[in-house]
């Protein structure tokens, strides 16, 4: 995951600072405690000044923002009147977490009466979220004693979730060539990602590829040919082959670079030889992918955003596909052309020549491999009716197979929580597309969180 760097929001009451300041030493200790909680966790913390006032809401919020902080962290040191905060929280763009939680975790009949002091700040959350309910402020909420309980990873996946609508929102989504020709399923008119996702779609100037594309003698491709043979197992092709791979490379890269992209992707119909691109560039999609930059196939802005989003918080993220179902096995098919990311291979992939055939193209490499078995999640952006979408997920295994026959491809198979023509089924039902990105490990929670902060629907499948 991408360092989180929150704001940690402390809030008190004045008039204790006026009746019993020698209370304050603690309540300050205990925030130092939290802090370095979150720290442990591999979180950056800006840790604001105790507040009690508007006015030093106001301004902790405001700096806050300057520091760039990614989302305000909340936690009540005792009661603090909502009416002092909820209108500074409303005002700031920033995602709002509220941790509740108190120093002590006991408070029996034989606690000692002072102890109130120290752990009554439930009741000041309580009034807050009230008021900021009322007032149209979304924000989450997680409670636990911070030391005997699951809350701090509650909220780290609340951070996760924070991570990817972050990035989704400023998707810097490049496109090479046109989207293609007749997939209705990801087709959304670009001005519509943006005003309603926020991302940004960069399409690749092809008057300018001769400021990115290399010489084929020069040193810069010769060392990436030297690193693709430490790389991969290197199968049967052609030397102008490697050259024309490591040269469409290199300029993809060099255009990522340029433009600060989040994701990329590329319509391989439209890699043709007149475009000034050596090749289709197979391989640094998959490259890309293993350095946080998401892709999708065939022109899918939609959806590279989707896996860039999910990189932020999780590397272990693909695109792939379903392509073909075992019926008799109970499992799915996950292929694609050569698109995949390599840190999820199973052993040293084989860099090959794609045998499919493109049209007027040289022909492209790609790395071949088998997706290493473990848990994963399934996600899909489905663009519903009247400008909705749902976000699918479901927890699946990717099994360890014996795959002779189809090692010159990318490749895995997945076995779903429920019967495949029931997960099927469902998954149409609910206008699943058919692009996807898989994630490794359960992460169905904080991905539905995630969800939920962009305003869409959710369904988990099984």
């Amino acid at each position: 995951m991408k360092k989180i760097k929150i704001g940690l929001l402390p809030h008190y009451l004045e008039l204790y600072d006026r009746n019993c300041s020698d209370r304050r030493p603690e309540m300050e200790r205990f925030l130092s405690l939290i802090a370095n909680e979150f720290k442990k966790r591999g979180i950056d913390v800006v840790t604001g000044q105790v507040c009690r006032l508007a006015a030093e809401f106001a301004k902790e919020i405001k700096a806050f923002e300057a520091a760039g902080v990614q989302a305000i962290v909340s936690m009540h040191l005792a009661y603090s009147p909502s009416l002092e905060s909820a209108t500074e929280l409303k005002a700031t763009k920033l995602p709002l977490i509220i941790f509740n939680t108190t120093p002590d975790y006991e408070f029996s009949p034989e606690t000692p009466s002072d102890r109130i002091m120290f752990n009554h700040g439930i009741h000041g959350v309580q009034d807050l979220c009230n008021l900021l309910l009322r007032n149209g402020k979304d924000f989450i909420v997680e409670a636990g004693h911070w030391q005997k309980s699951d809350v701090f990873e509650r909220i780290i996946q609340a951070l996760e979730a924070v991570s990817m609508a972050n990035s989704l929102r400023n998707a810097r989504t490049g496109l090479i060539g046109n989207p293609f020709k007749g997939m209705g399923d990801f087709s959304i008119p670009f001005e519509r990602m943006k005003k309603e996702i926020g991302i940004t779609v960069l399409p690749f100037d092809f008057t300018r590829i001769g400021e990115y594309l290399p010489q084929g003698n020069s040193s810069s491709v010769k060392t990436e040919i030297r690193k693709n043979s430490e790389m991969f197992k290197i199968g049967k092709f052609e030397d102008g082959e490697h050259v024309n791979a490591a040269r469409a490379g290199i300029a993809v890269r060099s255009w990522i670079k340029e433009n600060k992209l989040t994701a990329f992707s590329a319509n391989f119909m439209e890699c043709a030889k007149g475009t000034g691109l050596p090749t289709v560039p197979f391989l640094e999609a998959s490259k890309a992918m293993t350095t946080g930059i998401g892709y999708a196939g065939e022109g899918d802005v939609l959806t590279a955003s989707l896996v860039g989003a999910l990189m932020s918080a999780y590397p272990e993220t693909t695109f792939t596909e379903m392509f073909c179902p075992d019926w008799k096995s109970n499992r799915i098919f996950l292929s694609h052309m050569g698109e995949v990311n390599l840190n999820l291979l199973d052993g040293k992939p084989e860099l090959l020549k794609c045998g499919f055939p493109i049209e007027d193209t040289n022909p492209p490499l790609f790395a071949a491999g088998r997706l290493k078995s473990g848990t994963a999640t399934m996600v899909n952006i489905a663009p519903g009716k009247d400008n909705t979408y749902t976000l699918i997920t479901a927890t699946i295994a990717v099994e360890k197979v014996s795959d002779v026959n189809f090692k010159n491809s990318v490749r895995g198979w997945i076995k779903p929580q429920i019967k495949i023509e029931d997960f099927l089924a469902e998954y149409s039902r609910a206008g699943g597309t058919h692009h996807l990105a898989m994630v490794y490990g359960d992460k169905t929670k904080p991905i539905a969180r995630f969800a939920k902060l962009m305003g869409w629907k959710t369904l988990k499948i099984g």
